[in-house]
C-alpha cells in the first residue's frame, strides 16, 4: 500500500532505500534520474542529472527516454513517484523553475489519474505543483483559468459521495448524535446549531432517535447553515417531512451564508433552550481570513502576560476580550502557525478571527459542542513542511478509496479530482487569503477552544459502541476507532485521519 511505501520511504532514507529496492540493472540509472548521485561517480555521465535530462527529447516511440520506466514494478514506480515528487516540490521552493519542470516531465510518465494509487496521488500532487509554478506568471495563470467554471453543485456532490463511499462523515455524524442524545436527556426544549447543513441523513437519524426517548421527543429546532440557498431548502423539507411523520414538533432555520460571514448574533437562540453546535469540517476554513487580518496589523515581538489572569479576566468581561481580539493580540504577539507552541494566547495571536467565532459561539451558552476536524497539519509555513504532511495525509485517503472502489469507478475519480485534488492544489499552490485548506491537528484545537471559555466533554463509551456497529454493520474493513483522553480518532489501518471531540460551555467565575 501506498502509505506504507511513504513510511519506509522515510524511516530508510532515500539514497539507503533506492540502492536496495530497485533492480540492480537500473538502479544507477534511477539514482541519476532522482539527482541523488554526482556527477564524476558515473562514467557515462558528462553533466548533471538534470542538466542531461532537461538535453534529451522524449521519443514519441519510446514514450519517455527511459524504456526501463515502464519495466518497473507497481512499489518500485511508487517511490520513484516519491522522490520525484519531492524533489520537484524543493525546486519549486527554491524558485529552480527549470529544474521543477524537468521532475515534472518525468513525473508525467509515471503518473496517471487512473492509475494504481500512487500513480493517482501523483497526478494530483504534480498538478498542483505546476500551477504554484504558473502562478509565477500571474498574467499566464489568468488567462488559463480564464474561462473556468467552478461549479458549487460539483463540490456538493464530491462530497455526497464522499459521505457515500467512505465513512468517515458516517462516523463524525453517529458520534456527533450519540453525543448530543446523552447531553440532552431529559431536556424538552433543543436547538441544534450545525455550521455546515448539507446532509439531511444526519438529522434525519436524530429525529428517529430523539421520536423513541421515553420521556418523549423535545421541541426540536434546527439551525443551518449553508451558502447555497438550494441545499438548505432540500435540508428543510427532507427534515419536515421526517418530523411530521414522527410527530415530532420541529422547526428549521436557514441561514444563507459562509461561515466567515455569520454574525452569531443572528442564529437566535431563546432563552430556556439546551443549544447543541455541530462543526464537522468546518472551523479550519475561518484561519485563512486571519491572514488578511494579520497582514493589515503586523504583530510586533513583546513579553507574554500571565496566561492564566489574563485568561480569566478576558471571559469575565466578554467585552474585554473582543478588544483584545482586536488590539492586544495583533500588537503584541509574533506568532506563527509553524510554531510549536500551543499556548493559547499564542494560537489566539496567529488567529484572531477564528479567537473570536469560537468565543461568540461559547456566549450561546452551550451545553455540546462537537467538532471534528482532519487530523494533520496543512496550515503550516513551509510550503515543503505542508506537502510532506499532504503527501501522507492523502495517501491514506487515496489508500481508503483503492480499496472501496475500483480503477474505473466514475464516482472515485469525481472523488479524487473534486474533493481531494482540489484540496491537494489549494495546500500547495496558494497562498494568503487564497490557501482555504488550513487543516490543523487536535494538539491545536484543544487549547483554541479553552482560550473561548470551553471545557473539554469526554465522549462516552457508548458513543465509540455506536461508532463500532456502524463500521461493523457496513462492513468497513481497515478502518479504526481510537480514544485519546477523551476525544475519538478515526483512522485508516493505523494512521489518524479525523479527530471528533466535545465541548461545553465553561463558565468564569
Amino acid at each position: 500500500m501506498v502509505v506504507s511505501e511513504f513510511h519506509l520511504y522515510y524511516r530508510t532514507g532515500r539514497e539507503s532505500f533506492f540502492s536496495s529496492s530497485f533492480r540492480s540493472d537500473y538502479r544507477e540509472e534511477l539514482l541519476l534520474l532522482a539527482g541523488m548521485i554526482p556527477e564524476e561517480a558515473s562514467a557515462s555521465v558528462t553533466s548533471s542529472p538534470l542538466q542531461m535530462f532537461s538535453q534529451m527529447s522524449l521519443s514519441p516511440s519510446l514514450g519517455s527516454p527511459y524504456p526501463w520506466l515502464r519495466e518497473m514494478r507497481s512499489e518500485e514506480r511508487g517511490l520513484c513517484l516519491i522522490h520525484l515528487l519531492l524533489a520537484c516540490a524543493n525546486h519549486v521552493a527554491a524558485g529552480s523553475i527549470e529544474n521543477a519542470n524537468i521532475c515534472l516531465e518525468y513525473t508525467s510518465h509515471l503518473a496517471s489519474p487512473d492509475g494504481d494509487t500512487m500513480q493517482r496521488i501523483a497526478a494530483y500532487f504534480s498538478e498542483a505543483l505546476a500551477d504554484r509554478v504558473l502562478k509565477s506568471w500571474p498574467g499566464l495563470h489568468k488567462a488559463l483559468n480564464s474561462t473556468k467554471i467552478t461549479s458549487v453543485a460539483e463540490e456538493i456532490l464530491a462530497q455526497k459521495l464522499f459521505f457515500e463511499f467512505c465513512p468517515f462523515l458516517k462516523l463524525s455524524y453517529v458520534i456527533t448524535n450519540q453525543a448530543i442524545l446523552e447531553a440532552m436527556e431529559g431536556e424538552k426544549v433543543v436547538h441544534i446549531i450545525d455550521l455546515y447543513s448539507f446532509e439531511p441523513a444526519q438529522w434525519i437519524s436524530l429525529i428517529q432517535a430523539l421520536s423513541a426517548r421515553p420521556e418523549g421527543p423535545p421541541h426540536l429546532r434546527i439551525t443551518g447553515i449553508h451558502e447555497q440557498k438550494e441545499v438548505l431548502d432540500q435540508m428543510a423539507y427532507r427534515l419536515n417531512e421526517e418530523a411530521e411523520k414522527l410527530d415530532i414538533p420541529f422547526q428549521f432555520n436557514p441561514i444563507v451564508s459562509r461561515l466567515k460571514n455569520v454574525d452569531v448574533g443572528s442564529l437566535r437562540v431563546k432563552t430556556g433552550e439546551a443549544v447543541a453546535i455541530s462543526s464537522v469540517l468546518q472551523l479550519h476554513s475561518l484561519l485563512a481570513a486571519d491572514d488578511e487580518m494579520l497582514q493589515r496589523n503586523p504583530p510586533s515581538l513583546s513579553q507574554s502576560p500571565n496566561l492564566e489572569r489574563t485568561e480569566r479576566a478576558l471571559h469575565v468581561n466578554p467585552r474585554a476580550f473582543t478588544d483584545f481580539l482586536e488590539k492586544d493580540v495583533i500588537n503584541a504577539y509574533s506568532a506563527s502557525p509553524d510554531s510549536t507552541s500551543t499556548s493559547p494566547i499564542s494560537l489566539a495571536a496567529s488567529s484572531p478571527k477564528m479567537a473570536s467565532f469560537l468565543h461568540a459561539l461559547w456566549g450561546l451558552s452551550p451545553k455540546l459542542m462537537v467538532v471534528t476536524e482532519q487530523e494533520s497539519n496543512h496550515n503550516k509555513h513551509s510550503l515543503m513542511d505542508r506537502i510532506m504532511e499532504a503527501l501522507n495525509y492523502y495517501a491514506a485517503l487515496f489508500d481508503c478509496l483503492e480499496s472501496t472502489l475500483p480503477r474505473v469507478s466514475i464516482e472515485r475519480l469525481k472523488i479524487e479530482k473534486m474533493l481531494f485534488g482540489e484540496e491537494i492544489k489549494t495546500i500547495i499552490s496558494s497562498e494568503g487569503l487564497d490557501r482555504k485548506t488550513r487543516h490543523e491537528k487536535l494538539e491545536k484545537w484543544i487549547p483554541r477552544l479553552e482560550f473561548a471559555g470551553f471545557g473539554k466533554v469526554p465522549l462516552s463509551y457508548h458513543v465509540m459502541l455506536q461508532a463500532r456497529r456502524l463500521l461493523q454493520s457496513y462492513n468497513y474493513d481497515g478502518y479504526r476507532l481510537k480514544e485519546e483522553n477523551g476525544c475519538f480518532m478515526i483512522c485508516w489501518q493505523d494512521q489518524p485521519l479525523f479527530s471528533v471531540s466535545a465541548w461545553r460551555f465553561r463558565r468564569y467565575s
